[in-house]
């Protein structure tokens, strides 16, 4: 062998040895990268899971208020529904004792009033059992009106009761 023939030969042992050199660093760098990359794909896993839990707990949390709302406006209706039967059956009654004369409806009358023209005696007679001032009987016409009137009135202030309670529930 000569001596371009060696030195030939130990150039390209040379290069073999530093392709080799480089290719083990690159295996080392690649097993140390992938450790990090692992620790860090399980760091990234460990978040997500914790954030998860995070918002189902909080879905949770507003499904049992959400629930409790309407468990309280269940009732609240339920509420109103009743106090709404109840006086249209008190109305109902009332009206019923009225067209059978059962019961009359009358008014005081004020015997201060002399402009009126109408002279009232001031107090009951003997025989009377109404306490109290001068009254009058209304007529049953009239007598039903005013209980018609009174009834919506009623439903009216119920269903604004209602209303108030579903607001003061929705804005708790």
């Amino acid at each position: 062998m000569t001596l371009a023939q060696k030195l030939i030969g130990l150039l390209a042992l040379i290069l073999v040895l530093m392709a080799g050199t480089a290719t083990s660093a690159w295996k080392v760098q690649d097993w140390r990268y992938g450790k990090q990359l692992a620790e860090q794909a399980g760091l990234h896993q460990d978040d997500l899971t914790a954030i998860s839990n995070a918002a189902a707990a909080q879905l949770r949390a507003d499904q049992q208020k959400r629930l409790a709302l309407e468990q309280r406006l269940s009732a609240s209706d339920e509420n109103h529904y009743k106090e709404l039967t109840n006086a249209q059956s008190n109305q109902a009654r009332l009206r019923d004792r009225l067209a059978t004369s059962d019961l009359r409806l009358s008014v005081l009358l004020d015997t201060a009033d002399t402009a009126s023209g109408y002279a009232v005696p001031t107090g009951a007679a003997a025989g009377s059992v109404v306490h109290g001032g001068a009254r009058a009987r209304l007529d049953q016409a009239h007598a039903q009106r005013i209980v018609a009137i009174t009834d919506a009135g009623d439903q009216g202030l119920i269903a604004l009761r209602a209303c108030q309670t579903y607001v003061r529930e929705l804005s708790r």
